[in-house]
């Protein structure tokens, strides 16, 4: 890859060496430091050519949770676009790709040593962070708990969860949304009540939770990348009768199909289709009998 030029963003990593051409003194040590490091590794036996991919793609998906984007994580890395699409569960066009569980050190060395400074925008869409302060509440953390994590204000926590449906252009910082991903990776799959929350909270934050569908961490890890998706609508505490109902009073209002047309074409008997009407009438208003 050419090298860029420019002045590079910061003076703390490899980066602006291998970057940008910075020959500063301090910057000029750092970098055959790290080279006589690795040709000490390699003369003691000890040195790896590849490493463990986990760490790295937890860090790069914060990154993109904050707003960063693959092609620009590449760019200020200094490694190939399909090095970081290899990291990420989903390819640009949604489908599912093999994880990889093994990436080139040199390469790992390089997205670890990127910072929110290089690559995080001042402010991203707040779906993403929002979704994942829901599925922390609905795991029974309650929001003082997570403002700890994250380092927010309770009230701001608060104002984030209760204005995602009455705001869908709401944004957050760049760093808020990447302290929230990094509390959610942190938390994710631990016991609130294991780690200092009463039982009492954990009953009210979760009761909460389910009240209005708000999936939970596990729900989000059955649908790797999804999280940040705009495009994907969670289907959580959405029973099969509630989907037909909505499909069917759709499209009897676009196609103006009776009940039996409808119900021939979503594949379900009438009888079912009257019977999902009647559990969710709020779907059967203005539709056809």
């Amino acid at each position: 890859m050419p090298r860029r030029t420019g002045e590079p963003p910061h003076h703390h990593n490899l980066t602006c060496y291998t970057n940008y051409g910075c020959r500063l003194p301090e910057c000029v040590e750092r970098y055959n430091a790290a080279e006589r490091d690795r040709r000490n590794r390699k003369q003691q036996g000890n040195y790896q050519r590849f490493t463990e991919a986990g760490p790295v793609r937890t860090h790069v998906q914060q990154l993109i949770a904050a707003g960063a984007t693959p092609r620009g994580i590449a760019i200020k890395a200094n490694v190939g676009d399909k090095v970081v699409r290899g990291l990420l569960p989903t390819r640009a066009d949604g489908t599912r790709m093999p994880l990889k569980h093994r990436l080139v050190a040199d390469n790992a060395a390089k997205l670890l040593a990127l910072t929110a400074d290089d690559v995080v925008p001042q402010y991203t869409p707040a779906f993403g962070t929002i979704r994942r302060l829901q599925a922390l509440a609905a795991d029974g953390w309650p929001q003082k708990v997570i403002a700890r994590h994250v380092g927010l204000y309770p009230s701001y926590i608060s104002q984030l969860l209760w204005r995602a449906s009455t705001n869908a252009e709401l944004q957050v910082r760049g760093s808020t949304a990447l302290a929230v991903a990094r509390a959610h990776d942190a938390l994710r799959g631990k016991k609130p009540t294991r780690n200092g929350v009463a039982r009492k909270a954990y009953k009210l934050v979760r009761a909460a939770a389910q009240e209005h569908n708000w999936p939970p961490t596990s729900y989000w890890d059955q649908h790797p990348g999804a999280i940040d998706d705009p495009h994907f609508e969670p289907l959580y505490g959405v029973t099969r009768r509630e989907i037909v109902a909505q499909d069917a009073a759709w499209v009897m209002r676009t196609a103006g199909l009776d009940r039996h047309a409808v119900a021939e074409r979503l594949g379900v008997h009438k009888s079912y289709l009257d019977h999902a009407f009647r559990e969710y009438p709020q779907y059967a208003i203005g539709v056809a009998a």
